[in-house]
């Protein structure tokens, strides 16, 4: 699945600080001083005060690291990335942290000389702690965000299926008619031929497609010459296709039929004649978007549509990445923009 593009990220995390900045402050240095906390020494509070300020100003710096890392890298595959760059950050930032307090508390307010490595190896216990249970928090919430969305894919999934399969008959029963239809064409009649095989390629990807989320675009193209083949033989040279594609382009992924579904809204709600040619293109716009375009010359009387077919790809696009698909109508032409994805 395809994250290329990050959320600001927030973590929700007030009730978590309440009690752990508090209990942290208060068990670390209890532990380390169990003797004087015991007896109830004067020199608890000096203790107390060290340990809330220590463990306020390290929580909250490594919380920010968090933030900032989760922000720079959002995907599953920058999880190590992450991880490595979160455990340099919090030593680097942790040490200094615990080297200033040491130094303005401890030795200026209370006048007490610690080693500054003191300090340091004990908040990496807690810093160790509170990392831990930041990241199970953070992999548990991500991991039911992936399974609402397989959910939710499946169903716009089975939608589209539904859409696209709803008026055909029986797949086999279907196959073998064309396979009967084959062998009674002349074999002189080469045109007829042909259309009967571009077609038997058009319902053999709908049906080994419609159960997968996405495609390379290169399978995908391949059936959609299929489909503009057909379209060709009933508008002739009134349809006109243009592609134009890097070789890198045909190694990214789409979701299945849905450049079929847009050239079909294309031949749908718009004029294909001799005087007015449709004329469709195909481009990339870089290497993140794949472009749709057809100059716009509406019928007086358009066909009957559900109005699911754009819908369908927009809904399982955001299912699948955080770029969305743009509609723009703009100076006489219908421009589609669908991301390309990594697989």
């Amino acid at each position: 699945m395809d994250t290329t593009d990050a959320k600001p990220y927030t973590l929700n995390d007030l009730t978590l600080r309440l009690i752990g900045i508090p209990l942290f402050g208060f068990l670390v240095p209890a532990l380390l001083h169990a003797d004087e906390f015991r007896e109830f020494a004067p020199t608890i509070w000096m203790h107390l005060i060290v340990g809330i300020c220590t463990t306020l100003l390290v929580w909250e710096g490594n919380r920010l690291i968090m933030i900032y890392m989760r922000r720079a890298f959002p995907n599953y595959n920058q999880t190590t990335k992450r991880l490595l760059g979160e455990g340099a950050l919090a030593l680097v930032y942790t040490f200094v942290a615990t080297y200033l307090l040491d130094e303005v508390v401890c030795k200026a307010i209370f006048g007490k000389e610690i080693d500054p490595f003191t300090g340091f190896r004990t908040s990496l216990i807690p810093t160790v702690v509170v990392y831990l249970v930041y990241e199970a928090v953070y992999f548990f919430e991500a991991w039911k965000a992936n399974v609402r969305k397989t959910e939710a894919l499946a169903r716009e999934s089975v939608q589209s299926q539904l859409e696209v399969l709803k008026n055909q008959l029986d797949p086999h029963f279907l196959f073998n008619s064309l396979n009967t239809l084959a062998a009674l064409i002349d074999d002189e009649n080469v045109n007829a031929q042909q259309y009967l095989e571009r077609l038997s390629d058009v319902y053999r990807y709908v049906l080994v497609s419609r159960s997968k989320n996405t495609v390379p675009l290169e399978e995908e193209i391949g059936f959609l010459d299929a489909y503009i083949y057909l379209n060709k033989i009933r508008f002739r040279d009134n349809l006109q296709v243009v592609k134009n594609l890097s070789p890198d382009a045909y190694r990214q992924y789409v979701t299945p039929l849905s450049l079929q579904m847009l050239i079909e809204n294309a031949i749908k709600h718009n004029v294909v004649s001799k005087e007015n040619p449709l004329k469709i293109r195909i481009q990339q716009e870089g290497d993140q978007y794949l472009v749709v375009e057809n100059n716009i010359q509406e019928k007086t009387i358009l066909e009957k549509s559900t109005r699911v077919g754009l819908q369908n790809i927009i809904n399982r696009y955001s299912l699948l990445t955080d770029r969305q698909v743009e509609v723009i109508r703009s100076g006489g032409l219908f421009t589609v923009k669908i991301p390309l994805l990594l697989n």
